[in-house]
């Protein structure tokens, strides 16, 4: 039998440096029903609890802002997509920030505790920093560090406050104690805008970082393969796709941390497709799209549309 798509639908941007990205759920409905698409009547959804009051708290750590509360939203997001593959469900995770991701990879950990995830990170940014590495003490910038259970400490320039250590502890804990991905297992795609801190990283983890020219240049089918050969003893593979992979000035800069220079829609539709056609694919999510920031309109959530749609023809298997 074959799974049934379970959109997960997570309004938070809690985690971001600009508010926004909680309302890009609904500029990718709106999106649809602009196509006239019924997509968003064609499958089951979840509303995940959200914490985006807590904007309007003061901060208490600069180093990793509102972590107590991105831990309470972290730990909704895994309980819901746990939840959801345990109940034969393919979860289609719909997030604000890139935060949520810990939140998704740690639910598909708890789902799997025995077995390898292949993580495919298509992004602009590396999103390896920790509370002790992080210039903005932004989250959504944090999600792998915490994935990885790696504080990159011979990097600290941070102090942290004690409090703010035992949120991050918790957070690296959340639905199974320990790494949820190993680095050998992550890949990136269109990574490009990263600090000195990540850059060490990358290096002394040996991350693969397919970058846009490489990919243009060797051809998409030829890395994409490569890369699914390198994970080939993984037993699940999750895509998160953070829409500021694509390039902004070709696409839309309605996405908090635009970067030019990236993919266009058509090879992020390639890419995701041959990935789901290894059939391990167990979770997808979308993340960071801003109507706030979108200056042509409501472009990037169209465009992020468009890809939902074709990536979930590649998904949808008929039920016998």
């Amino acid at each position: 039998m074959g799974k049934t798509i379970k959109l997960i639908k997570n309004r938070s941007d809690i985690g971001a440096g600009t508010r926004g990205s909680d309302l890009g759920i609904d500029a990718i409905e709106i999106a649809a029903i602009n196509q006239d698409s019924d997509y968003f009547n064609q499958f089951e959804f979840e509303d995940v609890r959200t914490h985006n009051e807590s904007i309007y708290d003061k901060n208490r750590s600069s180093s990793a802002k509102r972590i107590e509360h991105v831990v309470e939203q972290c730990t909704r997001v895994c309980n819901a997509v746990k939840k959801n593959l345990e109940g034969n469900y393919f979860p289609i995770v719909l997030s604000g920030d890139h935060s949520s991701a810990l939140g998704t990879l740690s639910g598909i950990k708890a789902a799997y505790p025995e077995q390898n995830i292949g993580v495919f990170w298509i992004d602009a940014h590396a999103d390896l920093h920790s509370p002790y590495t992080s210039p903005s003490g932004n989250i959504h910038g944090m999600p792998l560090s915490a994935a990885l259970a790696d504080d990159n400490l011979s990097c600290q320039n941070n102090d942290v406050a004690p409090e703010t250590q035992q949120h991050w502890e918790d957070m690296k804990n959340i639905g199974y104690k320990g790494p949820k991905v190993l680095a050998e297992n992550l890949i990136y795609f269109g990574v490009r805008d990263t600090e000195e801190e990540e850059n060490k990283q990358i290096e002394k983890l040996h991350i693969k970082n397919y970058k846009v020219d490489e990919v243009r240049f060797r051809g998409l089918q030829k890395c994409v393969s490569e890369a699914l050969t390198k994970v080939a003893h993984c037993e699940v593979l999750y895509i998160s796709f953070d829409v500021d992979s694509m390039d902004c000035d070709m696409i839309s800069y309605g996405t908090g941390t635009p970067v030019p220079k990236g993919f266009d829609q058509y090879e992020i539709i390639a890419m995701i497709n041959q990935i789901i056609e290894t059939k391990k694919v167990v979770c997808i999510e979308f993340v960071e799209i801003n109507p706030l920031l979108d200056t042509k309109g409501n472009k990037m959530a169209e465009t992020a549309f468009e890809v939902l749609e074709a990536i979930t023809s590649e998904l949808s298997v008929p039920i016998e």
